[in-house]
């Protein structure tokens, strides 16, 4: 990888996983029988997935608000969560577009999660939130009926981003590309139609939302630009808005929460107060 020096245990882990459940899933769904099921999803939709792009870049407050049951470092933060309440009561409350988890063995979630929130009524753009290495991946997020989906600078090589982006285009899928460091700048060039920061460090998963500041400013110009991870309060939304950022990735601050729905609610609305 152009980035192996950034890459840590945790993701590595992480990472060797994946591609061991990539081999399961194409013995049980082999790739020409998904390819042929999206074929067939494509054609018969009505219309092509909500932009999250553009959904962010429209919204006074550019909440991404996550269903995230589990976290490699903490362990359940929400295992009684359920996909078919929380991402609608986010809906309700405001967000602008929703994240869904679907790694299953490190934090809980499953690709049903993406179709349990549609079901249950919820339209806003869903990010497909896993660590994504192979064009199968794109199909299953799809399928799922997921708006865009998440690359990860630090799991590929600048040549395997620009196909996985490439196909995911193809797809109707947008592309958040997460950066973590000055050495993900590579990166930026292969234009994306979000351009995420991640203030976690991928090998410790501490947070440190100094990071989002310190990356703005070497990122291009007049891009959708996503804050990711360690964002727990208006204030700080406030501050990275006026660093150029227009996405803000929370989960585990609503999580948490009795009602996660209602605690998004709240914190929109501590926002609308004090965003001058």
């Amino acid at each position: 990888m152009d980035n192996n020096t950034q890459k840590t245990d945790i993701l590595e882990t992480i990472v060797a996983h994946k591609r061991h459940e990539l081999e399961e899933w194409m013995r049980f769904v082999p790739l020409r029988r998904l390819m042929a099921m999206v074929d067939k999803q494509m054609r018969d939709e009505a219309a092509a997935p909500v932009s999250m792009r553009q959904a962010l870049l429209s919204s006074p407050t550019g909440i991404i608000a996550e269903f995230k049951r589990k976290s490699p470092s903490k362990g359940w933060i929400k295992r009684e969560g359920r996909a078919g309440v929380i991402p609608l009561s986010y809906q309700q409350a405001g967000a602008t577009a929703l994240s869904i988890l679907t790694d299953s063995q490190f934090f809980g979630g499953y690709d049903e999660f993406v179709q349990e929130a549609r079901l249950s009524g919820v339209t806003l753009p869903i990010l497909y939130k896993n660590f994504v290495i192979s064009e199968y991946q794109l199909l299953q997020a799809r399928l799922c009926g997921a708006s865009a989906v998440l690359l990860i600078a630090a799991d590929l090589s600048v040549d395997e981003c620009r196909r996985l982006l490439h196909t995911a285009h193809e797809l109707g899928l947008e592309v958040l590309l997460e950066m973590h460091s000055e050495a993900d700048l590579d990166y930026a060039a292969l234009e994306p139609d979000m351009y995420g920061i991640n203030n976690r460090n991928l090998g410790s998963f501490v947070t440190d939302v100094a990071n989002s500041f310190r990356m703005a400013e070497r990122l291009p110009k007049g891009v959708c630009k996503v804050s990711e991870s360690g964002i727990g309060d208006p204030d700080t939304v406030g501050r990275l808005r006026q660093a150029g950022f227009s996405g803000f990735l929370m989960g585990e601050h609503f999580m948490r929460a009795d009602d996660p729905g209602e605690e998004l609610r709240h914190f929109i609305s501590q926002l609308q107060t004090t965003t001058p």
